[in-house]
């Protein structure tokens, strides 16, 4: 890219001499130029085509380019070259930034789309992209056919895959962090050869990497973590080289080498991340969930209390009593059993209980047919749950104006608030249910609201997230979702998730059935017998077919 030896020109709103808006500064500036950028947020889209042109906040000021209502890439550079510094770029349902045969240096700054892939490079380039944070969008940053470097980059929370190199591509991507992905964190396809070294990759729905398509990569001292699919998957007439890599808590093998796969595995992976713990390892599959950002908050605020309680009762301190009862409340299919299983675990691995084991009851368990069978039937329950957790859904049904069968369901829940206290050190009780019914629950009875420590709350996911979750469920089935699905996804659970009934992610797990009888049909009619791809293979098709008959 040419170097910026000619004018600067400023963009400052209201000022005068300067320029109200970027789009006006950059047609009248001369190739070579720097456009210096004032705080503020920029309502606009830019298309350069064949110009060398940079665009810079000014005095490192808070930039916003927002095109999140555009259907265009917020900047398209197609030929010449693009430097841009210190901006956010917020996009909608296009590419944030996009470059075309063009030179893009994009450093320090973030990048944000709602379903469209945030940075799209294709073309020889060079490219640099250094210091800059990648969220949300369908994939993250998209290599095809370009050189460069990439550094220092931080991909998070995208529907589909994290970084994708394809068609003969061949960056250098150094100390890049890619996590929480719908799908794949790296794809390598189509003859790419990129060179990767120092980077993370952890939290992804399927593999962590993926080569594919007579790709060779050079994965060199890279760790892949808490991946539903493989660590590394090279697939056939796939070569380079596997050096140091570190794989831990993924689908086994560690490391999937197709009988016609060249790559070379200089170094096996390590199987357990040196220095970790048990509770280490339980708060990262907690962090693994997709969503829940405040739930997972609340759990490791108690995990630190009863950590740092420990820690002063050996040293001698007074510490104050715990209680490890807890209300999840929310709509069904947050996630809330998966919580309570991994809360149960905590507590053993933190020395509170002694088993961790997880007992799921609901009203019928607990509640019996006449006056004291009750009472016999919830104490039995609740002494065969000693030393783990017990966790009661839908614990409002237990209550008077929810319950059915008079006073019986009062009486499991008078028996519990008794046994709760009797044993507070020996057991942690769950209730879980919908928010208004779960304020019901706790009326019914003066000591119940007292015997528990804290209320978490479950929101429901985003459609984005729901995305998330299905790309999980694919990779879990052995299946291979085609990533142009996710914007069809993630409208249809937009359009749902107003029903009064939405199931969260019980929706998307019945979605995901429907899906795979859409295949299954669809393989049917081939008149043969498909092959392992096609059996794999899950297309757009069969997902508006699923959404249509959903």
């Amino acid at each position: 890219m040419t170097t910026t030896t000619g004018r600067t020109v400023l963009v400052a709103p209201g000022r005068h001499g300067a320029y109200a808006t970027i789009g006006d500064a950059v047609l009248d500036a001369p190739d070579g130029s720097c456009v210096s950028i004032t705080a503020g947020t920029y309502a606009e889209t830019l298309e350069l085509v064949g110009r060398e042109l940079t665009l810079r906040a000014a005095d490192d000021a808070e930039v916003v380019l927002d095109g999140t209502g555009a259907d265009v890439p917020v900047l398209l550079a197609r030929g010449g070259g693009l430097a841009v510094h210190g901006l956010t770029v917020r996009a909608g349902d296009t590419a944030a930034v996009q470059a075309e045969n063009a030179e893009l240096s994009l450093t320090g700054s973030t990048v944000t789309a709602e379903r469209g892939p945030a940075v799209t490079v294709r073309g020889p380039g060079p490219l640099t992209i250094r210091d800059v944070t990648i969220t949300g969008a369908e994939h993250g940053l998209v290599l095809e056919g370009t050189s460069g470097v990439v550094e220092n980059v931080t991909i998070d929370n995208v529907a589909a895959d994290g970084l994708i190199v394809g068609l003969g591509a061949d960056p250098v991507l150094r100390s890049c962090t890619v996590s929480g992905c719908g799908q794949r964190g790296l794809y390598v396809y189509q003859h790419a050869r990129p060179t990767v070294e120092n980077c993370r990759i952890s939290r992804t729905g399927q593999a962590g990497i993926v080569v594919a398509h007579r790709s060779e990569p050079v994965l060199r001292r890279t760790s892949v973590r808490d991946a539903h699919g493989v660590g590394i998957d090279v697939g056939p007439n796939c070569g380079g080289l596997i050096e140091a890599c570190d794989v831990d808590n993924t689908a086994e093998p560690a490391i999937r080498l197709d009988a016609a796969a060249t790559a070379e595995v200089v170094a096996e992976p390590t199987s357990v991340l040196s220095g970790s713990s048990p509770l280490d390892a339980l708060l990262t599959d907690l962090d693994g969930m997709v969503g829940l950002p405040g739930v997972k908050a609340e759990v490791r605020s108690l995990v630190d209390e009863i950590q740092v309680n420990s820690w002063r009762s050996r040293a001698g301190l007074s510490t104050g009593a715990l209680s490890h009862h807890l209300i999840f409340a929310g709509a069904p299919g947050t996630g809330k059993t998966t919580v309570a299983r991994t809360y149960g675990k905590l507590l053993r691995e933190l020395g509170v209980l002694p088993k961790g084991g997880f007992r799921e009851v609901s009203r019928r368990d607990l509640v019996g047919q006449y006056i004291g069978h009750t009472a016999e039937k919830t104490a039995v329950v609740f002494e065969e749950s000693l030393g783990g957790v017990l966790f009661i859904d839908e614990a409002y049904t237990l209550s008077r104006q929810s319950g059915s069968g008079g006073d019986f369901g009062q009486e499991a829940i008078d028996t519990l608030v008794k046994l709760m206290e009797d044993h507070r050190e020996e057991i942690a009780v769950i209730v879980a249910g919908y928010t208004a019914e779960m304020r019901q629950f706790l009326a019914a009875n003066p000591g119940l609201s007292s015997r528990f420590a804290k209320t978490i709350e479950f929101e429901n996911y985003t459609p984005e997230e729901l995305v998330g979750i299905i790309g999980r469920m694919v990779t879990a089935g052995d299946y291979e979702l085609d990533p142009q699905s996710g914007p069809a996804l993630a409208e249809h659970f937009r359009r749902i998730s107003a029903d009064p009934g939405f199931g969260n992610a019980r929706d998307a797990r019945r979605l995901f059935e429907v899906m795979r009888k859409a295949q299954s049909g669809r393989l049917r009619r081939l008149g043969r017998i498909p092959d392992a791809t096609e059996l794999r293979e899950l297309r757009a098709d069969d997902v508006l077919n699923a959404i249509q008959s959903s």
